[in-house]
């Protein structure tokens, strides 16, 4: 099953850095949140948006270079890999041109917004995507 990658531009700054001189790695996972909720906001369809909501249950982050202040081209690319009932499971890669930041798995759980409870992905939300092949 092929789905639609989003890319999801990141702007270092100062507020980001570290006692190290590098960002910290906090703001890798805000950067995942942000990505991955916009990734469901620009592809779920807005009737599907207003009703639903997204919490993080897991990250799994590999930190492979750091960032730093000034640097450009930094952009995560984040993946929607599956879903199973109200859980949906992301990969997100965090590059600066091609070098790779860090390297992140994440599983969030779908909620209702009205009764915050768990809530199940239907087929005809999915299909916006795991678009089918032609």
């Amino acid at each position: 099953m092929s789905t639609l990658s989003h890319l999801f531009p990141i702007r270092i700054v100062p507020e980001d850095i570290d006692f190290m001189g590098h960002v910290n790695n906090s703001r890798y996972l805000n950067w995942v949140q942000d990505a991955v909720l916009e990734h469901w906001r620009k592809l779920a369809p807005p009737e599907a948006v207003a009703a639903r909501a997204w919490v993080a249950l897991k990250h799994e982050i590999s930190y492979r270079r750091p960032a730093f202040l000034g640097d450009k081209d930094v952009v995560a690319t984040t993946v929607l890999e599956s879903i199973q009932g109200a859980r949906a499971f992301y990969e997100t890669v965090i590059k600066r041109g091609e070098e790779v930041l860090a390297e992140v798995k994440s599983s969030w759980c779908c909620i209702d917004v009205t009764t915050l409870r768990p809530a199940r992905i239907n087929a005809d939300i999915a299909a916006y995507f795991f678009p089918k092949a032609d």
